[in-house]
């Protein structure tokens, strides 16, 4: 039975620090990335083909690989994603879109406005899920076709992946998920917190740079933002408690 690592590289969520510490573990070609298209099926398909093509690779890594991990016969996939305070993590959405210079959607708009602009024009556009339930949307994933609502297909979801991280606790996520890969036969793995792509380099607890947040956006902008990501603060609470 071969053992891999499949990463859920999903958007300013420690991914680039974790990718950098895998990298220091699979040298090569071990280490692999590849981006998806954005129909369901299509990407699946094309994400179990990926790994089936690639023998040699150890560690997979996609920001636009959709969930269920696939199944393949004669190699079990050690799924690996991580999650953040939603809040927090929309306010870093932006600040990397407004340095990163391109030409995208995302980009231009925080380019062109304030992160209240950006957030209020987000969420008026129905299908965006930048800013509205991010991680649900992502999550809920795992059970398509189910007629239960995303908000429990997410929660379902983080209950029967055997590795959900959290950003806020970085590094003793990483000693978990370093501790479960042990055990799936990466014997040697490493993984060591490093800090990539940082998009704010002042550090602040939680709670200040939230209160900034407020301050920057004001009261109902920032009441709108919390209705809007309900269901990811259930999940990031739930991982939080565990």
């Amino acid at each position: 039975m071969r053992t891999v690592i499949l990463h859920f590289h999903l958007f300013k969520n420690a991914g680039t620090s974790l990718d950098a510490a895998f990298k220091e573990n699979f040298k090569g070609d071990e280490w692999v990335t590849k981006e998806f298209p954005a129909q369901p099926n299509k990407n699946r398909e094309q994400v179990r083909q990926w790994i089936i093509n690639n023998p040699q690779a150890k560690c997979f890594s996609s920001h636009t690989a959709v969930l269920p991990v696939p199944e393949i016969e004669g190699i079990k996939i050690i799924p690996v994603i991580f999650i953040r305070h939603p809040i927090d993590r929309i306010a870093s959405a932006y600040s990397f879109e407004k340095k990163q210079g391109g030409r995208g959607f995302g980009s231009t708009l925080a380019r062109n406005t304030t992160l209240g602009g950006y957030i209020e024009t987000r969420l008026s556009l129905d299908h965006d899920r930048q800013c509205r339930n991010f991680h649900a949307h992502r999550l809920a994933a795992m059970y398509p076709g189910q007629p239960d609502t995303e908000a429990d297909r997410a929660l379902a979801a983080i209950k029967e992946l055997p590795f959900v991280g959290l950003v806020e606790r970085y590094t003793n996520s990483l000693e978990t998920l370093e501790s479960l890969l042990k055990s799936e036969g990466f014997e040697s793995i490493k993984l060591k917190p490093v800090e990539k792509n940082v998009s704010r380099a002042v550090k602040k607890t939680l709670d200040e740079k939230l209160n900034e947040i407020q301050e920057q956006i004001g009261f109902d902008t920032y009441t709108c933002l919390l209705e809007n990501n309900e269901v990811d603060l259930k999940l990031w609470c739930e991982i939080n408690n565990d």
